[in-house]
């Protein structure tokens, strides 16, 4: 990424993001300044191609921006998640207007995959798509779709509406009528992101706001939205590992026990505790860069590393968050910190489709030389 970019990025966060994540997160409110912020800093079009107007940056510019993000705000990191993963679906399939849109800064997307009663098998959407003379009926219950409501449009999922395949995709509006959001968050980690039902009633699109063939959505999720979905969530687990990392080490270095004139630093068992911290987190580090030179270079193993990365990172964050919220004993517990607050985000990539329990059976299949799907 470069030093412009990060420039921009390093001030959203330092202005805005990081001095209302707390308060994001109290009220579990929409992030709203934050995203504004890193519009106005170009970040929204980080992706976009330079010929639309935008920053032409790619995938390993997305993961550091989603890896800053999610130490500072893990709900302003999932927002911008989903709009780059939804982003490169209409990059590669979309209107040129909405791209024009996007790279401007002006629009903010997001993934609609999700569906009540689909579980993790986000490939297996139950919502339909029914010809309607020159248009096409959507209607489907989408579940739990990151920022809806606030977004200005959803890369929607459906069965295919002719052609053979296991899903089409489509580009629908925020503004279309027959979108229906549901309830509010009030969840456990994330609480922000303004993750709610979607319900789509008889939604009336133009035969052109299908991204690729009809019945080649599976496909095309596959080539774009997954790779980005998949890594920038190893990115976000990433970057909370790193947050909770710094929270202990000032911990452990400021922390004193009076009685032996020490700090808890000088304690050997502590000391190898937050080792064992540090090199879990590097650990990822070295495997998110590895699944990014993978793919850069497009190495036989990239399908393979790509679907390994989420998990990989999703699981360590949850040790690592557990570890540190031992190290750090009473005061990790107090909201102040920051640190059960970073714990409870940590939790919340290992629950988003595809799961971890999801990924290794397809990790399983790649490497039994069985197919996906």
């Amino acid at each position: 990424m470069s030093d412009d970019h990060m420039t921009s990025l390093n001030e959203a966060i330092e202005t805005t993001v990081a001095p209302q994540a707390a308060e994001t997160d109290r009220a579990g409110a929409f992030p709203r300044s934050s995203i504004d912020a890193l519009a106005k800093g170009g970040l929204l079009g980080l992706i976009s191609a330079a010929e639309m107007g935008g920053r032409g940056e790619g995938l390993p510019a997305a993961a550091r921006v989603i890896e800053r993000l999610s130490g500072a705000c893990g709900s302003t990191a999932m927002v911008v998640l989903m709009h780059y993963a939804a982003t490169a679906l209409i990059e590669a399939h979309g209107d040129e207007r909405v791209r024009r849109e996007i790279a401007r800064d002006e629009h903010l997307t997001t993934l609609a995959f999700s569906e009540a009663g689909s579980r993790s098998h986000f490939w297996a959407p139950l919502g339909t798509a029914t010809a309607d003379g020159d248009r096409v009926r959507l209607d489907a219950r989408k579940s739990w779709i990151t920022a809806a409501g606030e977004a200005d449009s959803y890369v929607w999922s459906s069965r295919p509406l002719e052609a053979e395949g296991p899903m089409s995709i489509w580009f629908v509006s925020s503004r279309s009528p027959g979108l229906d959001i549901s309830g509010s968050f009030d969840g456990f980690g994330l609480r922000g992101n303004a993750s709610k039902p979607v319900t789509g009633r008889s939604v009336t699109v133009d035969r052109s706001a299908l991204l690729g063939g009809d019945g080649a959505g599976l496909e095309i999720a596959l080539q774009t939205a997954l790779p980005y979905f998949l890594v920038l969530n190893a990115s976000f687990s990433l970057g909370l590992m790193e947050a909770l990392v710094a929270k202990a080490h000032d911990h452990l270095l400021h922390s004193r026990l009076d009685h032996l004139g020490q700090s808890l630093a000088d304690q050997p068992l502590q000391r190898a505790r937050f080792a064992e911290l540090s090199i879990r987190t590097d650990m990822v580090r070295a495997f998110i860069d590895d699944t990014l030179a993978a793919l850069g270079s497009g190495r036989e193993d990239a399908t393979l590393r790509v679907l390994q990365v989420k998990a990989v990172a999703a699981e360590a964050a949850a040790e690592v968050a557990d570890g540190v919220m031992r190290l750090c004993g009473g005061s990790a517990f107090r909201k102040e910190t920051g640190v059960e607050r970073l714990f409870r985000d940590a939790l919340a990539a290992r629950v988003m489709a595809p799961t971890t329990e999801a990924l290794h059976d397809f990790v399983g299949r790649a490497t039994l030389g069985m197919p996906l799907f």
